[in-house]
Protein backbone atom coordinates (compact mmCIF):
# COMPACT_ATOMS: atom_id res chain seq x y z
CA UNK A 1 0.00 0.00 0.00
CA UNK A 2 1.07 3.58 -0.85
CA UNK A 3 2.36 5.99 2.12
CA UNK A 4 1.88 9.30 2.66
CA UNK A 5 3.11 12.03 4.75
CA UNK A 6 1.01 14.80 5.36
CA UNK A 7 1.25 18.05 7.02
CA UNK A 8 -0.42 20.54 9.57
CA UNK A 9 0.67 24.04 9.93
CA UNK A 10 -0.58 26.80 12.29
CA UNK A 11 -0.67 24.18 15.14
CA UNK A 12 2.13 26.67 17.41
CA UNK A 13 2.26 25.08 21.24
CA UNK A 14 0.70 22.21 20.63
CA UNK A 15 1.61 19.60 23.62
CA UNK A 16 2.54 15.74 23.53
CA UNK A 17 -1.35 15.55 25.08
CA UNK A 18 -3.06 16.95 21.84
CA UNK A 19 -0.84 15.30 19.70
CA UNK A 20 -2.04 11.95 21.03
CA UNK A 21 -5.52 13.01 21.52
CA UNK A 22 -5.46 14.00 17.26
CA UNK A 23 -3.33 10.68 16.52
CA UNK A 24 -6.35 9.10 18.90
CA UNK A 25 -9.20 10.72 16.63
CA UNK A 26 -7.36 9.19 13.52
CA UNK A 27 -6.96 5.80 14.39
CA UNK A 28 -10.65 5.36 15.88
CA UNK A 29 -11.74 5.98 12.07
CA UNK A 30 -8.90 5.33 9.91
CA UNK A 31 -10.38 1.47 9.19
CA UNK A 32 -13.47 3.10 7.36
CA UNK A 33 -11.09 4.00 4.38
CA UNK A 34 -8.15 1.71 4.96
CA UNK A 35 -5.63 3.98 5.81
CA UNK A 36 -3.55 3.11 8.56
CA UNK A 37 -1.58 6.14 10.67
CA UNK A 38 1.76 4.87 11.63
CA UNK A 39 3.29 7.82 13.62
CA UNK A 40 2.76 11.86 14.23
CA UNK A 41 4.97 14.18 14.44
CA UNK A 42 5.17 17.81 16.00
CA UNK A 43 7.09 20.49 16.29
CA UNK A 44 5.48 23.14 19.16
CA UNK A 45 7.80 25.97 18.51
CA UNK A 46 7.13 25.86 14.59
CA UNK A 47 3.44 24.65 14.84
CA UNK A 48 4.29 21.84 12.05
CA UNK A 49 3.46 18.37 12.82
CA UNK A 50 3.30 15.86 10.17
CA UNK A 51 1.89 12.39 9.95
CA UNK A 52 2.93 9.18 8.10
CA UNK A 53 0.29 7.11 7.04
CA UNK A 54 0.14 3.78 4.37
CA UNK A 55 -3.67 3.85 2.85
CA UNK A 56 -4.83 3.75 -1.06
CA UNK A 57 -5.05 7.29 -1.69
CA UNK A 58 -4.11 10.95 -0.50
CA UNK A 59 -7.67 11.78 -0.33
CA UNK A 60 -8.54 8.94 2.14
CA UNK A 61 -5.81 10.34 4.09
CA UNK A 62 -7.52 13.94 4.13
CA UNK A 63 -11.11 12.41 4.55
CA UNK A 64 -9.69 11.05 8.09
CA UNK A 65 -8.58 13.81 9.20
CA UNK A 66 -11.18 16.11 8.09
CA UNK A 67 -13.23 14.03 10.12
CA UNK A 68 -11.46 13.69 12.72
CA UNK A 69 -11.44 17.90 13.08
CA UNK A 70 -7.84 18.71 11.56
CA UNK A 71 -7.47 18.95 8.22
CA UNK A 72 -4.15 18.70 6.50
CA UNK A 73 -2.85 21.51 4.94
CA UNK A 74 -0.41 19.24 2.41
CA UNK A 75 -0.62 15.13 1.46
CA UNK A 76 2.56 14.05 0.01
CA UNK A 77 3.37 10.46 -1.72
CA UNK A 78 6.53 8.93 -0.23
CA UNK A 79 7.04 6.62 -2.67
CA UNK A 80 10.92 5.54 -1.80
CA UNK A 81 11.76 4.84 1.90
CA UNK A 82 14.77 3.34 2.85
Amino acid sequence: MPEFMDVHHNMVGITAEALKEAHNADLAIQDEEKVEFKKAWADPESGVVYCLSEAPSAEAVQRIHERAGHPADEVHAVPLVV
